[in-house]
């Protein structure tokens, strides 16, 4: 590969980064649990577009470094951002290394950079350092070549000075320490770094040292608690690359002006509410990310970036485009997600070199026929507007490739959209669709096609053209007979027609070998037809929620079957047709009228996932028990028969993690449940359970625990053995101790303190009750104390009776009576309460009035 190709891919993946950032994807889950095979994975990766050299979050040698090194990290990130903005379908990616590839020759500045890309996270430590040396600074695994140092999450509180004195050291990464200063570092060290990262440092501000890194190229300090960027920053002349992504900076910093060598910024998911008019100094910069700000107009000075080719304004509040857009003559990338736009300014459509425009969540009521200016385009993203109609003139794009409009008023596409050749992913979800046009056919490249929530109610035939379908979703529609036209499509993986009024399977669907995922929940189906069970790749079958009463024999064909939903059918018995699936991992037979289970389940060798919640099992169906390889039981009862007990054998399914047993009649938990020594979950929410056995105490990997809605009146004090607990819930008992008002805020530290200290006070007043008896008891109501405390008289009596008062041996003989019932793991109030039973057995009425007078006393003093 040449270098300059290299460089090309190197400025590729920068400008996927800041696409990565600005996107996330809604993903439907069905029923009891979702599971796709990796193939399906794989499949889906490439409906997104995603080549070996698409991944938005780089390697962390590479020279773009806004995001975090670990793929863990990536994902952490994107699940927060679907969290908290339920975006859907924005992140459309589609861009092919074609439509980068014509960036090649642009970016000659970088060449300098190209070999150390070539590196890896790690190569041969320098040869002047010594193994103790090595050791002592963590690099037997961080530092193989002699310029590039990694110790991210290494502990690290100070800057590592020392590694400095390695030779050649250019490129150091120190993500995920705690360094907030360089003090005590060699200025003349620090001089040859070239790219540092310090990302997650909880750093607050940028250390005033930052000035002695002259030579320093690339400097990432994002994902931190930066609220000012300091003046020295300008010093900085050879800075090509700034991340500061993720802080809490409110002014745009001004002395970035004289960075005359900037060519990328990101300072998205920031507080900027203004961009200065100076901005356009930064004349060589190329790449600006400035999502998720609270920038409420398209700032002007941004139109005057001569080489901006890429500019991410994702999730602010601009409401309108500047006529003065149309200066940006070489911007090639344009995203205006989560925004306020109700139109857009006729000079966006002379901005002639546009590949990918996303618009998607905005308040747009029409797009201009001028779009045909965008004869470039590849990627345009239109999702969750108030479009009625799309121009005809789209249709001039021919080099679009990805076109996303779901969530919109339309009732039609393009008539000429059979137009656009390169089209492979066109999603239409929840619009006014009654029909997909026949020109569809037309579409030979086309990957992904989605038309759920619409009102359509067949598919052309036609549609058997479209050989390179890969995944086709029809959700929600008014679907009555199951289009023919799919099962002719032999690339066909991924097929999703829930929620429509299907009835019957056709025999066609048997040529269909390749499907690997099938969902079919909520239609009208009487019968688990013949024809599925030739489906021999098939791995993914959701028939949930339609009239299904059997199952075919010939269903052990299916010998790829992974997952398995059968929920809300009409069975009755349990159909021991499904024992024959040896692959089965998943199976929800959820909401039935099942009433007993077949022991030929023990075949199901390899099962790890059941639902059998909302049935009708008379008893718990013990043959469960028999499952070793489970991990998640649901025999939760909301809607079906309440069960009253659980077996002791369900401790013989070792492998149990998860257990869901809420909303039954159960009275205790099992005893011996603490040879669950796997379980992670335990909901046992809205049953019967008045007390919590000590063996669950012992469960050290319990992460979740719903006890809410019982009878429990007390928790025992050793609770907080159970130290992986994350979530607790024991709301809606009648409990004394603790008081619910301690509970309410599901802490176990503290519950378990109060549990502790409430331990403590009741050994006092126990101790001040042996004092009362002791003191006041007569030595007839002595021995019949003593004969109701199960105490033999060679216990009570002494070898010096004579000589010892009657109030000694009695304080003596209850110490003795407590150590015995020690052993027995009685608390000290509930000791306090036998003791007290036993006094009003013998009528020692006047200790049980002191007794009682310390009892209010002590209730009257706040614990």
């Amino acid at each position: 590969m040449s270098e300059k190709e290299g460089m090309s891919e190197e400025l590729e993946d920068t400008i996927s980064q800041f696409r990565k950032e600005s996107r996330s994807q809604s993903v439907k889950e069905p029923g009891f649990i979702k599971e796709t095979s990796n193939l399906i994975n794989e499949a889906s990766d490439y409906l997104e577009g995603k080549s070996s050299n698409q991944i938005y979050e780089t390697h962390p040698r590479q020279i773009t470094l806004e995001s975090t090194s670990s793929s863990g990290s990536k994902s952490k990130r994107n699940e927060e951002q679907k969290k908290n903005l339920q975006f859907s379908e924005t992140s459309t990616r589609t861009e092919t290394s074609q439509s980068l590839s014509s960036l090649t020759g642009r970016i000659a500045e970088y060449q300098a950079l190209v070999n150390f890309l070539s590196h890896e996270t790690v190569g041969e430590v320098s040869p002047q350092v010594s193994e103790e040396n090595q050791k002592h600074l963590g690099l037997e695994t961080t530092c193989k070549d002699n310029f590039t140092v990694n110790l991210e999450a290494k502990g690290l509180q100070e800057f590592p000075k020392d590694i400095l004195k390695i030779k050649y050291v250019k490129y150091l990464y120190l993500d995920k320490n705690q360094i907030k200063t360089f003090q005590g570092a060699d200025s003349g060290d620090l001089l040859g770094l070239e790219i540092l990262s310090l990302q997650e440092n909880g750093l607050s501000s940028l250390p005033s040292e930052i000035q002695l890194l002259h030579n320093l190229r690339i400097l990432n300090v994002s994902h931190n608690h930066i609220s000012h960027i300091p003046k020295e920053i300008s010093q900085l002349g050879n800075i090509a690359q700034l991340f500061f992504y993720n802080n809490y900076i409110e002014n745009f910093p001004s002395d970035l002006e004289c960075l005359g060598n900037l060519e990328i910024l990101s300072l998205g998911k920031n507080k900027l509410r203004h961009i200065p008019d100076t901005l356009p100094s930064l004349k060589y910069l190329r790449v600006l990310n400035l999502q998720y700000n609270q920038l409420t107009i398209f700032p002007k000075a941004l139109c005057f970036l001569p080489k901006l080719i890429s500019l991410d304004l994702t999730g602010n509040l601009i409401s309108s485009l500047p006529k003065e857009i149309r200066e940006l003559k070489n911007l090639e990338t344009l995203l205006l997600d989560h925004n306020k736009l109700t139109f857009l300014a006729v000079e966006i459509f002379q901005l002639l070199k546009i590949k990918e425009l996303q618009l998607a969540d905005n308040k747009l009521e029409v797009i201009s026929h001028k779009i045909e200016n965008f004869r470039e385009l590849r990627i345009l993203i239109l999702d969750k507007n108030l479009l009625k109609n799309i121009p005809e003139k789209i249709c001039c794009c021919a080099m679009l490739e990805c076109l996303t409009l779901s969530d919109n008023k339309l009732t039609e596409l393009p008539k000429n959209i059979h137009k656009l050749n390169n089209l492979r992913k066109l999603h239409v979800n929840r619009n006014n669709m009654v029909k997909i046009t026949d020109s569809i056919s037309h579409l030979n490249n086309i990957c992904s096609l989605e038309f759920s929530g619409n009102i359509i109610a067949g598919v052309p035939i036609e549609i058997k053209n479209c050989q390179k379908i890969i995944k086709i979703e029809l959700n929600y529609n008014k679907i009555m007979y199951f289009p023919l036209g799919l099962c002719a499509l032999d690339s066909l993986y991924y097929l999703s027609v829930n929620g429509n009024y299907i009835s019957e399977i056709p025999a066609d669907i048997s040529f269909s070998k390749q499907l690997l995922h099938l969902e079919l929940s909520e239609n009208k189906l009487l019968i688990f037809s013949e024809h599925f069970c030739s489906l021999i790749n098939l791995k993914y079958l959701d028939l949930g929620k339609n009239q299904i009463k059997k199952i075919p024999a010939s269903i052990s064909n299916m010998i790829s079957l992974h997952v398995l939903i059968l929920c809300c059918n009409k069975f009755e018995t349990f159909p021991r047709e499904l024992c024959t699936l040896e692959n089965l991992r998943v199976l929800d037979l959820s909401e039935n009228q099942l009433q007993k289970i077949s022991s030929d389940i023990c075949n199901l060798k390899g099962i790890q996932k059941l639902n059998f919640s909302s049935n009708q099992f008379i008893h718990f169906p013990i043959e469960l028990c028999q499952l070793q390889s489970l991990e998640q039981l649901n025999i939760s009862q909301i809607k079906g028969r309440k069960l009253t007990r659980l077996p002791g054998e369900l401790s013989n399914m070792t492998q149990l993690k998860e257990l869901d047993i809420s909303n039954n009649a159960i009275r205790e938990i099992p005893r011996n449940i603490g040879e669950l020594r796997n379980l992670v979950s335990l909901h046992a929410y809205n049953n019967q359970i008045s007390y919590i056995p000590p063996s669950l105490l012992s469960l050290n990997d319990l992460q979740q625990l719903n006890l809410s809605g019982n009878n429990l009146t007390a928790l025992p004090s050793a609770i907080y053995n159970l130290f992986s607990l994350k979530e607790i819930n024991f709301d809606d008992n009648p409990l004394l101790r603790p008081p619910m008002e301690i509970c309410k805020g599901k802490q176990l530290y503290t519950i378990a303190r109060y549990l502790q200290r409430a331990d403590e006070r009741d050994e006092k007043i126990l101790e001040k009750i042996f004092k009362i008896v002791a003191n006041n008891i007569t030595e007839t109501n002595f021995e019949f104390l003593c004969q109701k405390l199960n105490l033999a008289n060679s216990e009570t009596d002494m070898p010096t009776k004579s000589t010892v008062s009657l109030s000694e041996r009695a304080h003596q003989a209850l110490v003795i009576w407590k150590t015995q019932s020690n052993k027995l793991s009685l608390t000290a109030a509930a000791l306090r309460d036998q003791l007290i039973r036993a006094l009003t057995m013998i009528g020692a009425y006047e200790i049980m009035d002191k007794i009682t007078a310390l009892n209010l006393f002590t209730r009257a003093i706040k614990f």
